[in-house]
């Protein structure tokens, strides 16, 4: 069956990968290994570096092999699951033997811009400029069209060293978002909480007022995760008290950089964090679970017993009908603040792509024009979503897009959670170039709650979050690193990033105590040079806003 599918897809859309395939001047297709020999030859084995989600085997993916068929190649995938995959990563790059090109998936793991200075400068990695200019029309109009693309791609030396996730998608520019059972709500005559002291109390009452309604105290009152996605707890509840970006734990006033988690604010929102954690409030598997088990947590069998999570958006918890019973909160108004964390708008800094001084001249042409299909409306819609009829399909009469006034042009197939178009396509391997134009273009039901409303809901979600970062915010996910610093940088933020989260956990969970440990912990920031990360990303921000002024 799979055969007879590959065979009619690659009947029915040769023509539109042509487009963008090895064409000469009278316009005549060439393969694609025809651009470097001059004639046909056997298929290219090319050896990548993939993170593979769940439902997706790459090796019999009906995308890989409309891909090989297409490009003369063949795929010698080296698989890593999400677990670990930096680690992974890392271990790849570390030997002699590493694969013809990294293709990651950004939420599990991607090349840092450090990364890219420091194997670009070694050779492992190559620049993808002059590829880019013969062999990638839709990427090099891309990054003409959009200053900020261009900026986010290009290291300061002026080398393209890999291809970032660029997808201009609203809802995700507020990650950090709290979804709460409105249907407990409604059934304990709550009103959905607007403070911090009021959620402390709403979740109070899911765990002691069995809103479940089975006479046992099984509610999990609040829960989340440990990926990237907006699924940790703390940034959601700290917004009330100090601005948590979830990332570089950086604030930014009157052009000046400092730090936020050594602010009595940050003291005082770990406290409160405390007194939720010491109550039963916040599920303990919150910081140390993945997403699979949150959604078991929310997709109970026995019975509903998730009171509120931490998510970019629900179906990361919870899935089907039962989805219906969560709403989005909006920030809480803490003692201080009622920050919303706030990120690029669709900026991924770093890239998920990168070509390596392994791979041929013919592998790494078919590698670009390969991305440089992707970066297509119809090759991003198959690439991500599958085959039309199976990951998608064309609007119907009568449907409309997200965008106002936007004619729409694709439109989602649910499918069974995890499933990714019955493994036809990438997911977000695929993930290169969604501008908002695109992503307007998909079909959304103006009914939020059907299959085709899901972007509209996370939309009209996130027009709660809208407006409640601060007036300045630090661009970390535009601003680059002097390549003499990078590697000092990225040490300093990595025993930093790990310092504070370990010592978040602990003053939640009792080892430290938030007022005995308070000052030791300030020392260690100081040992651990955080004044010098500030001044480096000082340094740099000044130098964003240097070529940022430049630019017409």
């Amino acid at each position: 069956m799979i055969k007879n599918i590959i065979s009619s897809v690659v009947t029915t859309l040769a023509g539109i990968l042509l487009l963008t395939a090895c064409a000469n001047t009278d316009g005549a297709v060439m393969d694609v290994r025809e651009v470097v020999t001059g004639e046909a030859t056997a298929p290219l084995a090319i050896r990548i570096f993939a993170q593979q989600e769940n439902g997706i085997d790459l090796e019999t993916n009906t995308f890989t092999k409309l891909f090989e068929e297409q490009f003369g190649v063949k795929f010698d995938w080296e698989i890593v699951s999400g677990e670990g995959a930096k680690e992974q990563r890392q271990i790849s790059l570390a030997g002699e033997d590493y694969p013809d090109a990294y293709w990651l998936t950004t939420y599990i793991d991607q090349f840092s811009q450090a990364d890219l200075m420091k194997y670009g400068k070694q050779g492992v990695i190559i620049p993808l400029n002059e590829l880019i200019e013969q062999y990638a029309p839709n990427i090099k109009a891309a990054l003409e069209r959009d200053p900020a693309l261009k900026a986010l791609h290009t290291a300061p030396d002026g080398n393209i060293y890999g291809l970032a996730s660029y997808s201009d998608c609203f809802h995700c520019s507020y990650p950090n978002k709290m979804w709460i059972n409105a249907k407990w709500l409604k059934q304990m005559n709550l009103e959905p909480p607007a403070t911090t002291e009021q959620f402390k109390h709403m979740l109070e009452a899911f765990k002691l007022g069995d809103p479940n309604g089975n006479s046992l105290q099984d509610e999990v009152p609040l829960s989340g995760s440990t990926e990237n996605f907006g699924v940790h707890i703390v940034p959601y509840l700290m917004n009330g008290f100090i601005y948590h970006d979830d990332r570089t734990f950086l604030g930014l006033a009157d052009g000046k950089l400092y730090t936020v988690v050594d602010k009595p604010e940050w003291k005082e929102g770990l406290a409160y964090i405390k007194s939720l954690y010491d109550e039963g409030l916040i599920d303990p598997g919150a910081f140390t679970q993945n997403s699979e088990a949150l959604r078991k947590v929310g997709e109970n069998a026995a019975a509903e017993i998730l009171g509120a999570a931490a998510a970019m958006h629900p179906d990361i918890f919870v899935y089907g009908e039962r989805s219906a019973d969560y709403e989005p909160l909006p920030p809480l108004a803490g003692p201080h603040a009622a920050y919303a964390s706030f990120v690029g708008g669709g900026l991924s800094p770093g890239a998920k792509f990168v070509i390596t001084s392994k791979a041929t001249e013919e592998e790494q042409i078919a590698l670009i024009r390969m991305v440089d299909y992707i970066y297509t409306p119809d090759g991003q819609t198959i690439a991500q979503s599958g085959l039309e009829g199976t990951g998608w399909r064309k609007p119907e009469a009568g449907e409309i897009a997200l965008g106002e006034g936007v004619q729409p042009k694709y439109a989602a197939i649910p499918n069974e959670v995890g499933k990714h178009g019955q493994n036809s396509g990438w997911s977000g391997m695929a993930h290169f170039y969604m501008p908002r134009e695109y992503r307007d273009s998909w079909v959304a039901a103006k009914d939020i709650f059907a299959n085709t409303g899901y972007e509209r809901r996370l939309y009209e979600a996130s027009l709660l979050y809208e407006g409640h970062e601060p007036e300045e915010v630090f661009p970390y996910w535009a601003v680059w690193i002097a390549p003499e610093e990078a590697d000092e940088v990225a040490m300093l933020q990595t025993n930093l990033k790990n310092y504070i989260e370990q010592s978040t956990l602990q003053f939640i969970t009792g080892n430290l105590d938030v007022n005995k440990d308070w000052d030791e912990y300030v020392q260690g920031l100081k040992q651990l040079q955080i004044g010098r990360y500030v001044e480096l990303m000082q340094q740099a921000y000044d130098d964003y806003n240097k070529e940022k002024r430049k630019s017409p």
